[in-house]
């Protein structure tokens, strides 16, 4: 299907760190947000961020678990991980609300992110326990 292709072009464009074809999988004026709040409004906004964040990190996993098309927007369920220049590394799981043209290309894309590290806060009783750690920052 030609927009799984798309969508996996565009995963495979971090892992590979190479831009193999935004303007061809973006409709100029796409609107690009990140799980975690920051959004790219325009492809050329969107090339830019590409561009600019694989000079600070480097994406070492991004599996696509499933996809759910209708009408003209796809969902994709993955994995990703992704170490950083300083060191750090994250990984979760996520989603990605995808909106087609009519042209067959990306018009928005909305990250979804969820922690990894799940746990029964219920574990030893009624009352909740939380364990005590930074949220990631999606």
């Amino acid at each position: 299907m030609k927009k799984e292709r798309i969508i996996f072009l565009w995963f495979q464009m971090w892992l590979q760190q190479k831009d193999l074809g935004i303007d061809e999988i973006f409709a100029s004026d796409a609107i690009y947000t990140e799980s975690w709040g920051p959004r790219y409004q325009g492809r050329a906004k969107i090339k830019h961020w590409f561009n600019e964040w694989n000079t600070r990190g480097q994406v070492l996993i991004w599996d696509i678990k499933q996809y759910w098309h209708r009408g003209n927007t796809t969902i994709v369920e993955w994995y990703f991980k992704c170490t950083m220049n300083n060191g750090e590394t994250q990984a979760f799981d996520g989603l990605s609300l995808i909106k087609w043209t009519n042209e067959g290309t990306i018009s928005t894309l909305k990250e979804f992110g969820c922690n990894i590290n799940n746990y029964d806060p219920y574990q030893e009783g009624s009352s909740p326990h939380f364990k005590e750690e930074n949220p990631l920052w999606f």
